[in-house]
């Protein structure tokens, strides 16, 4: 592995050690940010760690944090979601995991998804391939091979996202002309993409920091990853992760 990958992994480890540790803790401190999200103790305290890991190996990287703000710019970038599924978090449901990205002159080069909870981690590096680690050897993923979407596996998030994010219309249609359909939500339906047991997944509204990992570790996979206007960015705004194979058909069907 790279250098960078292998920080990366270290930086996930530091992480799982403070969100196991808080993860069903009674004491759990949970307060609401500007936008009504909610925000942990854990969520902080898992950036700031992570912050002060880079800031002493690489110190001229700059970061971009959900709870500690930064932005994307020229050069090296570590862009962080401390804790992706927050509500899964405080609530006890183990769906949750911390993203880390590493994103050269605007295109992330190196993701990891660490979900201790789950028990899995998946990470990749550009031109590295991709893979998840479930408890024991990594093993490299790879996307389906599922090329019409009457047999497609669909997950996506929330209907009022839809309507107030992208429409109602497009989500059913997308829905409808699909196999099958359930909503994982959050990292775990992109990983489940990259991994082949599911074939598409779409979300109406993400931050830079909820898709900058998962974009390399699908790519890396051999999917698609793109906005749902069908540009190749994690900072569009929303997010369409498919095998490939299916991936002008489902946009075909959002832009109508």
């Amino acid at each position: 592995m790279s250098r960078d990958l292998n920080f990366a992994i270290r930086l996930a480890a530091a992480a799982d050690e403070i969100t196991v540790n808080r993860f069903q803790a009674r004491d759990l401190v949970v307060t609401r940010k500007p936008d009504r999200t909610p925000v942990t103790d854990a969520d902080t305290a898992v950036e700031d760690a992570v912050r002060a890991l880079i800031a002493a190996e690489f110190p001229d990287d700059t970061v971009a944090g959900e709870e500690r703000g930064g932005s994307v710019g020229a050069g090296r970038t570590w862009v962080l979601d401390p804790i992706d599924g927050t509500k899964n978090f405080l609530r006890g449901v183990p769906a949750w995991a911390t993203l880390i990205a590493l994103v050269e002159d605007g295109v992330p080069t190196v993701g990891v998804v660490s979900a201790p909870a789950l028990g899995r981690r998946w990470f990749a590096a550009r031109d590295h391939g991709a893979w998840v680690a479930a408890g024991g050897e990594a093993v490299r993923m790879s996307v389906s091979g599922v090329a019409s979407l009457s047999d497609a596996y669909l997950s996506t998030t929330h209907l009022g996202t839809w309507v107030e994010y992208h429409s109602r219309e497009r989500y059913l249609d997308l829905v409808d002309a699909c196999w099958e359909n359930r909503a994982f939500g959050d990292f775990w339906s992109h990983c489940l993409v990259a991994e082949g047991a599911i074939d598409v997944a779409a979300e109406a509204v993400v931050n830079p920091w909820d898709v900058a990992a998962i974009q390399v570790v699908v790519e890396e996979a051999g999917g698609r990853f793109t906005d749902l206007g069908g540009a190749a960015r994690f900072d569009g705004g929303s997010a369409l992760s498919t095998n490939g194979l299916l991936h002008d058909a489902v946009l075909g069907l959002l832009r109508r």
